[in-house]
């Protein structure tokens, strides 16, 4: 499922990431990457917050579109 379809404070497993190599680029640059695991802190004007190995970055909601997430095992 998307990345903004995912209710805040759930931990979630990336598990695909769509989109053009520099978008990839970008998105692991900021630690995003297929198998790391992220938690949604908010949503806002449909732009999400997101924590990922300890940091928190803003995500617009097209580039969360992109995310494709599970739900992390507990």
């Amino acid at each position: 499922m998307p990345l903004t379809m995912v209710k805040s404070g759930e931990p979630q497993t990336i598990r695909k990431i769509n989109g053009k190599d520099d978008t990839k680029k970008f998105l692991e640059t900021l630690g995003i990457i297929k198998g790391e695991k992220l938690t949604v802190l908010t949503k806002t004007g449909g732009n999400v917050i997101v924590n990922v190995k300890n940091s928190r970055i803003a995500i617009s909601k097209s580039m969360a579109m992109r995310i494709l997430v599970q739900e992390a095992v507990k």
